[in-house]
C-alpha cells in the first residue's frame, strides 16, 4: 500500500513539473519576442496569457518586458492580468502600475498604486522607495514619513540616505544634512556624499562638507566634483594652500572635468588669500572668458579682479574694473559707491606727486558727493568722509575746506537726544577741527572756546577742551 502511495505521488509531481515548465517556456518565448521585437509577439503573448491565467509572476514578467520597451499600454494590460491572477493582492503588479503612472507624470496616481503595494507586502522596500520618490514632489516630509514606516517594518533596511536625497532634491538642505548625518560617511554611495557635501556648501557648513569630500576622494580620487568641492571648502575655510592643491587636482588630475567661472574664481580667491595677486588675476581673467547665465555673477568676478589689483596697489586698474563692476547694476548700492570713493582715497595715499595726489582726493570727494545725491540717508557718513578728504586737500586748514562738512555733521548729530559711540566720536572730531581752525588758522580764541565748551559737554575730561578754555 505504501509503495502504491509513493507511486501516485510521483506521477502527480511529474505532471505538475511538466505543466509548470511548459508555462515558463511559453512566458519566456513571449518575453524574448517582446524584447527582441521578433516573431508574432501578439500571438505569443496570447498563448502565454492563456497558459498562465493563474500565474501572476509570469504575467508580471510579460508586463515588465512591455514596460521596458516603452509600451505602457500593453504593460498596463498584463499588469492588470497579473493583479487578477493574484486576486488583487499581488504587490509587484501595483508597483508596475505605479511605474506606468510615474512615467506619465501622474505622481498622485503612482503614489496610490505604490501605497497598495506597501499594503499587500509591507516588508518589501520597493513600494516604500518608489512611493517616496514620486511623493516627494507633493510633500517631501510625507515621502520621508513613508520611509520611516518602512524602517518600522524593516529595521535592517537603510532609509536615511534616501531621505537625505529627497530633501536635497526639494532644496531643503538643512533637513538633507540631518538625514545624511545619520549615515556613516564610509557607508554612503558617491552621489550621497556629493549631495551631503553640496547641502553643507549651500548652508556654509564648510568643515562638515569637507569631511564628506575627503571620504568621497578615498573612493574616487580623480572625481572632478569632489576635487572641486574640496577647493571650494578649503578656500572658504581660509586653508588657501590646501585649496590650491585641490585646484591643481581639479584642473590637472580629474576625469571628464568641465570648468565654470566658479572654478577659476575660487582658485583666484585662494591665490588672493595668499597675497599672490598676479596668480589671482590670471584666474579671474580666465573666469571672465567663460559663459555666465546672468550679469550679476559676472559682475562678482569683475569685483574680485578689482580687489586683486588693489592688493597690488595698481589703483588705476582697480578703479577701472570697479567701475565696470558697478555698471552691471541699474543703481549701484550705497556700499558700492562708498567703495569707489575709498579706492580713490587709497590711491591718493600712495602717491607722492602733489598734483596727482590732489586729483585722487578730489575724485574721492566727488564720489562721496554722488553717494549723498543717490542715498540721502547716508548724509552723516558722507559729510564725515568728505570732511576727512578735504582735510587731506587742506592739511594746514588755511582754506577751511573741511569746515562746511564738519559743521554739517554737528548739525546732524548734536540735536540727537541719544547719541551712539560713533556719534560721540564724530562730534569730537568735528569740534576739535573747528577749535583748531578758529584758533590756529584764524586766531579767533572766542569762537574756538565756544567749540571747546561744546566738546567738554560730551567729553568732560578732554584735555584739548580744558586747555583752550583755560587760555587767557
Amino acid at each position: 500500500m505504501k509503495a502504491i502511495k509513493y507511486l501516485v505521488m510521483g506521477v502527480l509531481l511529474t505532471g505538475f513539473s511538466t505543466t509548470a515548465m511548459a508555462q515558463e517556456l511559453e512566458a519566456k518565448a513571449a518575453i524574448d519576442a517582446i524584447k527582441n521585437k521578433s516573431g508574432n509577439v501578439t500571438e505569443l503573448v496570447k498563448v502565454a496569457q492563456k497558459k498562465n491565467k493563474k500565474n501572476a509572476d509570469a504575467l508580471i514578467a510579460i508586463a515588465r518586458a512591455f514596460y521596458e520597451q516603452g509600451d505602457t499600454a500593453n504593460a498596463r494590460v498584463n499588469a492588470n492580468l497579473a493583479l487578477e491572477a493574484g486576486k488583487q493582492k499581488f504587490a509587484p503588479a501595483y508597483i508596475l502600475l505605479g511605474d506606468i503612472e510615474a512615467v506619465a507624470n501622474e505622481g498622485g496616481k503612482a503614489a496610490s498604486y505604490y501605497n497598495q503595494a506597501v499594503y499587500f507586502d509591507p516588508k518589501n522596500p520597493d513600494g516604500y522607495y518608489k512611493y517616496a520618490l514620486v511623493y516627494r514632489k507633493i510633500s517631501p516630509s510625507g515621502a520621508v514619513q513613508k520611509l520611516n514606516d518602512l524602517k518600522a517594518q524593516r529595521p535592517d533596511v537603510e532609509v536615511d540616505a534616501l531621505s537625505g536625497h529627497i530633501y536635497y532634491l526639494s532644496n531643503e538642505f538643512d533637513k538633507a544634512i540631518k538625514s545624511y548625518a545619520k549615515v556613516p560617511l564610509n557607508k554612503m554611495e558617491k552621489n550621497d556624499l556629493i549631495e551631503y557635501a553640496m547641502s553643507n556648501f549651500f548652508l556654509q557648513k564648510h568643515a562638515d562638507g569637507l569631511k564628506a569630500v575627503e571620504e568621497g576622494l578615498k573612493k574616487e580620487p580623480r572625481n572632478a566634483g569632489f576635487n572641486r568641492l574640496g577647493m571650494f571648502f578649503n578656500t572658504e575655510l581660509k586653508n588657501y594652500d590646501k585649496a590650491i592643491e585641490y585646484g591643481d587636482a581639479l584642473f590637472n588630475r580629474s576625469d571628464s572635468a568641465k570648468f565654470s567661472y566658479m572654478d577659476y574664481t575660487y582658485l583666484g580667491n585662494a591665490y588672493n588669500g595668499l597675497k599672490q595677486a598676479d596668480k589671482a588675476i590670471e584666474q579671474y581673467e580666465k573666469a571672465l572668458n567663460t559663459e555666465f547665465d546672468n550679469k550679476a555673477k559676472r559682475a562678482g568676478v569683475v569685483k574680485a579682479l578689482s580687489d586683486a589689483y588693489v592688493e597690488k596697489e595698481d589703483f588705476d586698474s582697480a578703479i577701472k574694473y570697479y567701475k565696470e563692476y558697478m555698471s552691471a547694476f541699474d543703481k549701484p548700492s550705497a556700499n558700492d559707491l562708498a567703495g569707489l570713493a575709498g579706492m580713490f582715497l587709497q590711491k591718493g595715499a600712495t602717491l607722492k606727486d602733489a598734483a596727482a595726489k590732489k586729483e585722487a582726493f578730489m575724485m574721492a570727494d566727488a564720489a562721496y558727493a554722488d553717494l549723498e545725491n543717490q542715498y540721502v540717508d547716508a548724509q552723516e557718513y558722507v559729510n564725515f568722509m568728505r570732511a576727512r578728504v578735504n582735510l587731506q586737500l587742506d592739511p594746514e586748514q588755511k582754506q577751511g575746506l573741511a569746515k562746511p562738512y564738519y559743521e554739517k555733521l554737528i548739525e546732524l548729530i548734536a540735536p540727537k537726544a541719544e547719541k551712539s559711540k560713533s556719534d560721540i566720536t564724530r562730534l569730537t572730531e568735528s569740534y576739535r577741527y573747528l577749535i583748531s581752525y578758529y584758533l590756529v588758522a584764524n586766531d579767533d580764541k572766542e569762537t574756538a572756546k565756544s567749540f571747546a565748551t561744546k566738546l567738554k559737554e560730551i567729553d568732560p575730561e578732554n584735555e584739548i577742551a580744558k586747555q583752550v578754555l583755560e587760555m587767557k
